[in-house]
C-alpha cells in the first residue's frame, strides 16, 4: 500500500512539474537565441505561391536547411495581391502558407512570418493601411494556437512615404491587433528607412509590451554589396569592388554593427539581423571574406540573424545545380563542409 501511495505521489509530483514547465513563457532573449542563425526563403519564388509543385522551392530544403547549420527561416511574404475587395486573403495561399509553417516547423526550423510588401507599402501607406491591419488580423486569428516557434514580423524595410512617424503609428495600431489573438506571440520590428541602424532612435515601441526583437539589415559598404545590381542605380554600373578584410574595412562593419548593440542594451530590446548579404556580381573570395566577418560580428554582439538569402541572387544555394555555394555557407557556418 505505501508503494501505491508513493508511486501516485511520484505521478502528481511529475505532472505538477511538467505542467509548471509547460505554463513557462519563453523570454523574448531566449527567443532571440533560438533564431540563431537563419536564411530568407521564397523571396522571388512567386510561381510557388500559385502552385507550390511547380515552384523553384522543395520540400527536401526544409529537412536541407536544417542539416546546413540553419536555426531558423525567415519566409517572405507578398500577399497583397492574393486579398480581395474586402481585404480578404486567397484561401490558396494560405493553405500553401500553412504548408510552408508545418514543414518548417517539422523541420525543427524557427519561422519568421515576415510582411515584405515595403514597395506596396511605400508607395501609398495610408491606401495600404487597412489592408496590412487586415492581413494581421487574419494571420494572427489563424496562427494563434501554433509554438512559440513562429514569430511575426510586421513589416520588411518602411521606407520613403511611409515615414518613421507614421510607421510608428501603423506598428502600434498592428501590435494591438495581433494581441488581441496572440497575447504571448513573439514579434519582430524594425525601425522606418529600411530598417537602418541610423535610423534605431526613431522607432517608437509599445513601452509594456516587452516581447518584441527589433531588427535591423546590414549592407555596408553598399559600393561592395550592390555592385552591378541593376536595381541599384547608384551601383549598377559598379564592378570590380573588392572587400580584403582591411582594419579600416573591418572597423566600419563594427563600428556600424556597434550602434545597434548600444541601443539594444540602453533599451533592453534584443537585436536580430533580418538580412545581410552581398550581391552574386562580387568576386566569390571578397563576398565570403565579408560574410564570415558580418555574421561573426553579428554573433559576437549577441544578434541572431538571417543571411539574404537562399536563392534567386545573393544565393546560398544554387537550384539549378541542386548544390550549396560552399564559399558561402561555409562563410556563414565558419566550418568546412565535407
Amino acid at each position: 500500500m505505501k508503494k501505491l501511495i508513493l508511486f501516485i505521489a511520484f505521478l502528481i509530483a511529475g505532472f505538477s512539474i511538467c505542467n509548471i514547465s509547460l505554463a513557462q513563457k519563453v523570454t523574448v532573449k531566449d527567443q532571440c537565441l533560438k533564431l540563431g542563425r537563419g536564411v530568407n526563403i521564397l523571396g522571388y519564388d512567386k510561381g510557388f505561391w500559385q502552385d507550390r509543385t511547380k515552384g523553384r522551392f522543395k520540400e527536401s530544403y526544409f529537412k536541407m536547411i536544417k542539416e546546413a547549420g540553419f536555426s531558423s527561416v525567415r519566409i517572405n511574404l507578398n500577399p497583397f495581391t492574393q486579398m480581395d475587395s474586402q481585404n480578404k486573403i486567397n484561401a490558396n495561399w494560405l493553405e500553401t502558407l500553412d504548408w510552408v509553417v508545418n514543414k518548417s516547423l517539422e523541420a525543427k526550423l524557427m519561422v519568421i512570418l515576415d510582411l515584405h510588401e515595403y514597395t506596396t507599402m511605400a508607395d501609398n501607406p495610408e491606401a495600404k493601411k487597412e489592408m496590412f491591419l487586415s492581413f494581421w488580423k487574419q494571420i494572427g486569428n489563424r496562427y494563434k494556437d501554433k509554438s512559440a516557434n513562429v514569430v511575426f514580423e510586421l513589416l520588411n524595410e518602411p521606407n520613403q512615404k511611409l515615414t518613421a512617424e507614421m510607421w510608428n503609428t501603423f506598428l502600434a495600431e498592428a501590435v494591438k491587433i495581433i494581441r488581441e489573438s496572440n497575447p504571448d506571440r513573439t514579434l519582430i520590428i524594425g525601425p522606418g528607412n529600411w530598417n537602418g541602424i541610423e535610423s534605431l532612435n526613431t522607432l517608437r515601441l509599445p513601452e509594456n509590451d516587452r516581447n518584441i526583437i527589433v531588427t535591423v539589415h546590414f549592407y555596408h559598404p553598399m559600393r561592395f554589396t550592390h555592385q552591378g545590381a541593376a536595381w541599384a542605380s547608384e551601383y549598377k554600373n559598379l564592378s570590380g569592388i573588392k572587400w580584403t578584410g582591411t582594419v579600416d574595412e573591418k572597423a566600419e562593419v563594427e563600428s556600424k554593427l556597434k550602434i545597434a548593440s548600444d541601443w539594444s542594451l540602453k533599451n533592453d530590446r534584443p537585436i536580430f539581423l533580418g538580412e545581410f548579404g552581398s550581391y552574386d556580381k562580387g568576386d566569390m573570395e571578397s563576398r565570403a571574406r565579408y560574410t564570415a566577418f558580418v555574421a561573426r560580428t553579428a554573433e559576437k554582439l549577441g544578434f541572431s540573424w538571417a543571411y539574404w538569402q537562399f536563392d534567386s541572387d545573393f544565393i546560398v544555394y544554387n537550384i539549378e545545380k541542386e548544390t550549396w555555394v560552399d564559399p558561402i555557407l561555409n562563410a556563414l557556418m565558419k566550418s568546412s563542409r565535407k
